[in-house]
């Protein structure tokens, strides 16, 4: 598999719209009048706090791909098995 530099570009995009839109969307489920009951969290809100809490990882995971490969080969096409082999 070859990551371009026009796919690192997607991929850091991807992380950094992950980190834009899911914090808002979290701030938006504990505000909201079914995340407690009694003042003790509902599975309204463990729901999507793993939901919430695994696209950010999903999301980061992919965004230093992207760094990752934007860095590796400026202007060369990136390939995985060029990241893990030592430089001479």
């Amino acid at each position: 598999m070859v990551i371009t530099r026009r796919w690192a570009l997607f991929l850091i995009a991807v992380g950094v719209w992950t980190w834009v839109i899911w914090p808002r969307f979290g701030l938006a489920i504990y505000r909201d009048d079914r995340s407690f009951a009694d003042g003790s969290p509902t599975s309204f809100l463990w729901v999507h706090a793993v939901l919430i809490a695994a696209s950010l990882v999903i999301g980061s995971t992919v965004g230093v791909l992207g760094v990752v490969a934007w860095r590796r080969r400026p202007a060369e096409e990136f390939t995985p098995e060029a990241a893990v082999r030592p430089k001479d």
